[in-house]
């Protein structure tokens, strides 16, 4: 397996597990991870979020832990990437409003590079335009974008433990997909995992 380099998009309350499982697990086989935030640099940090699922109508969150940048976003280009993940939480809400992240999404999508988006992370999918006629899974409260967007909304498992590839998008409801989301991910990447 070769290692690709990997762009992945945060911000201010990100989703803890949703930033640094994935950026850990990636890291962990070999690929390099560059998160970046709009407005920040590498070595600056943004603020996550802990949702978790404890019975209410919605998840609850809690404040999570510092998340350290490794790149600068005003720097990256899509052409440098092999691949772009997006976490959820709070973050895409507001980053989907940033032009320069539209067009970066864009670009990846364009050049058909494996995305990987979870829970509210094809919040900015959707504002990209790049789902439309894909299969796509999200966190519940997302799926009117989603469906408005052009993309058949695929319903989430009651663990929220599933994941939907759909050409060279992967993507997953919530934390809880993450071994079947980062699984299929892996393997639109080429990446082999020895049982």
């Amino acid at each position: 397996m070769a290692a690709k380099k990997i762009l992945m998009l945060v911000g201010d309350f990100v989703e803890d597990y949703e930033a640094m499982v994935p950026f850990q697990m990636l890291t962990m086989v070999g690929h390099a991870v560059h998160a970046v935030c709009p407005g920040k640099k590498a070595g600056q940090k943004v603020r996550t979020a802990i949702h978790d699922f404890e019975g209410d109508q919605t998840y609850s969150e809690k404040p999570g832990h510092n998340f350290v940048l490794n790149g600068d976003f005003d720097q990256v280009e899509a052409r440098d990437y092999d691949a772009l993940v997006i976490p959820g939480g709070r973050a895409p809400e507001y980053l989907r409003l940033d032009e320069r992240v539209i067009g970066l999404v864009k670009a990846f999508a364009d050049a058909k590079k494996p995305i990987a988006a979870i829970c509210h992370g094809p919040q900015i999918l959707a504002a990209a335009g790049v789902i439309e006629g894909a299969k796509c899974s999200c966190y519940p409260a997302v799926k009117p974008e989603v469906t408005r967007a052009g993309a058949t909304y695929v319903d989430v498992n009651e663990t929220y433990s599933n994941a939907q590839t759909d050409r060279n998008l992967v993507t997953a409801p919530a934390w809880p997909a993450h071994p079947a989301w980062m699984r299929q991910f892996l393997e639109l990447l080429g990446s082999t995992i020895k049982p």
